[in-house]
């Protein structure tokens, strides 16, 4: 499998990751370990995650100051990130703030509390492609694991495919988790960088609606207030 490859310099690199593959070697051989092999790369650092479901852009340092300064902007929350996500089911909110602490259920599971001592924060907007479909754009403010899905779940309006979240028998009938790493911006070594990737596979994410609707989307970070 060729991994795509958005953009590449002698400091990182930023791919598409495509979905249903695990970031780290499962089974079989993992995103870093095949895209180690392709790029004939000595060293790769992956400097967020994504979960298996999730495809979209992922970005990979090629050596360890960059990872460290990566790994700086991340924590002073200096990365801007843009997801995409489909629901079949109507939100308790169209757009707005979810935010609260994020604890742990059953079988690494995740939920959201009421509590905000440490709290996931994520913003969205949505609108409608067809009845009882809708199109999230969700800008998670906090990187916490799991938290754009567990937000989705706590909306009423779990993601589409979405096997631990969603209701398990529906959702094994969808050809993929609709979760996509959408867009990303940040500043690096005093360069500016923005990336933005369409999704390309899923029945739901390459209808015509969806794709008029991501048109009003194509700058994201332009849809949010500060």
């Amino acid at each position: 499998m060729l991994i795509p490859v958005v953009f590449q310099n002698s400091d990182f690199v930023v791919i598409d990751k495509p979905a249903d593959v695990s970031v780290h070697s499962e089974e079989s051989a993992g995103l870093v370990v095949q895209l180690k092999q392709q790029l004939n790369a000595p060293n790769l650092y992956p400097v967020h995650r994504l979960d298996k479901m999730t495809s979209g852009l992922m970005v990979f340092a090629l050596n360890k100051p960059t990872a460290q300064a990566f790994q700086k902007a991340f924590e002073n929350h200096e990365v801007e990130k843009f997801y995409l996500a489909i629901s079949d089911q109507k939100p308790k909110k169209k757009q707005g703030w979810v935010k609260g602490d994020m604890l742990t259920a059953r079988r690494g599971s995740w939920k959201l509390a009421k509590t905000m001592q440490n709290p996931a924060r994520t913003q969205f907007i949505s609108t409608l492609l067809q009845s009882s479909e809708r199109l999230f754009l969700l800008k998670p403010l906090t990187g916490k694991t799991h938290q754009i899905r567990v937000a989705m779940k706590s909306l009423s309006a779990p993601i589409c495919g979405d096997i631990r979240y969603a209701f398990a028998d529906l959702a094994k009938l969808e050809d993929r988790g609709y979760l996509h790493a959408y867009a990303m911006r940040f500043e690096l070594f005093s360069r500016s960088y923005e990336f933005v990737s369409l999704p390309n596979t899923g029945k739901r994410f390459v209808t015509e609606d969806c794709k008029r609707a991501l048109q009003a989307w194509s700058k994201p970070w332009e849809c949010f207030n500060s």
